[in-house]
């Protein structure tokens, strides 16, 4: 049986075939956006497993939009407004993929900045979007270019990771987001803001969701999976009613529900009194690889490299002199350390910028030094 036309544009994940190959013993792998198992709530979430066993109504079918109690909650943990709903998803990709077929037209246009998420593109080329990029600077999107995009081209809507994105690890300053929501409004685009990294801040001050500033032209993709355990697949959806009552239906002839055991786990970790200080225990640890990885970096990168300064998330972006970044990867995988190129964060007709996007959350300190040191070395070698 033939595959439909539109997968057949759809080029195979580079991450997937190269976390396949990271999985040697002897390749350290900054690939994958990966934390650290050790890391896993999984003695905060023992009682409530264990009381599963006596909820026998969380194995029965469920509502499509998630478990009551759950959605109550996080309507209050997210402090959303009275005009705002909430929807579980199976993980956030799942809540993205939602958007895009409950959306998106063969053709639509769909602003994304340059670089941008993998699985985003993905997900906007199996529905056949039209992909209009912007490019990025050290605060956000380009303003001029954005506007310049919204009024020219009337996209439907704009996806970004206003918080740590991935893969460059910016993060939008507090400007940005109030003006990216002024041209939202102002050409009625919608807003795609996805925060997968938003609870992972370890320096600098927290800053207002984009959407904050424009709810009525906006919906909010969260996850679980970086906080709590990507096993979980628990994801969450916000947004008005008008953006999420399509959504629940596509939802509903996906999968019915996500996993109510699941969504009752994910209540009683959230509700847990020891979970705020998790996550601390999280950002701490992240903070500690991220500096280490940076400094490494710093000190044995060859001159022509740029490394950016992040203030969260789980990514580093090191800039190199133009090359064929796949053949780079490649050489670095056979000498044991395994990168993302920047190639594959881009559409095929965007200008794309040489680079390397490292994770710094799933590699230990000492990790971190060797496979710095095998970068370094192949580098040295490569543009010499």
């Amino acid at each position: 049986m033939e595959i439909a036309k539109s997968l057949q544009q759809i080029q195979s994940s580079y991450i997937r075939e190269i976390l396949d190959a990271a999985s040697d013993p002897n390749v350290i792998s900054l690939a994958g956006g990966l934390p650290d198992a050790d890391t896993f709530p999984i003695s905060l979430m023992k009682d409530t497993l264990t009381g599963l066993a006596d909820t026998p109504e969380v194995f029965q079918y469920s509502n499509t939009a998630g478990y009551t109690p759950l959605l109550n909650y996080l309507t209050d943990y997210f402090e959303l407004a009275d005009s705002q709903q909430v929807m579980v998803t199976t993980g956030s990709q799942q809540g993205l993929d939602l958007i895009a077929r409950a959306f998106i037209n063969p053709g639509d246009k769909v602003v994304m900045e340059a670089p941008s998420y993998l699985g985003a593109m993905q997900v906007f080329g199996l529905v056949q979007a039209d992909i209009i990029t912007v490019p990025q600077n050290e605060s956000g999107p380009d303003l001029d270019k954005l506007e310049s995009c919204f009024a020219a081209e009337k996209p439907k809507l704009f996806y970004t990771v206003p918080d740590f994105h991935n893969p460059t690890g910016v993060c939008w300053s507090l400007e940005v987001r109030q003006q990216v929501a002024e041209l939202c409004k102002k050409y009625n685009v919608a807003l795609v803001e996805d925060a997968p990294y938003r609870d992972l801040r370890f320096t600098g001050k927290a800053l207002p969701l984009v959407s904050s500033f424009c709810p009525e032209h906006s919906i909010v993709l969260r996850s679980f999976s970086k906080i709590a355990s990507p096993g979980l697949r628990m994801g969450v959806v916000t947004g008005k009613a008008a953006y999420l009552e399509p959504m629940i239906k596509v939802k509903q002839g996906a999968d019915l529900h996500s996993s109510v055991p699941m969504q009752a786990l994910l209540l009683g970790l959230l509700k847990n009194k020891d979970f705020p200080q998790h996550i601390e225990t999280i950002r701490a640890l992240y903070k500690a690889r991220c500096q280490k990885l940076i400094d490494e970096l710093t000190t044995h990168l060859p001159q022509e490299c740029g490394v950016n300064s992040v203030e969260g998330g789980m990514f580093i972006w090191v800039t190199i002199p133009e090359c064929d970044t796949f053949d780079l990867a490649k050489a670095l995988l056979a000498k044991g350390v395994a990168v993302v190129p920047s190639d594959v964060f881009y559409p095929a007709s965007a200008d794309k910028q040489a680079a390397l996007r490292l994770n710094f959350s799933n590699a230990t300190e000492s990790e971190l030094e060797v496979a710095v040191d095998r970068l370094a070395k192949v580098l040295k070698t490569y543009f010499r």
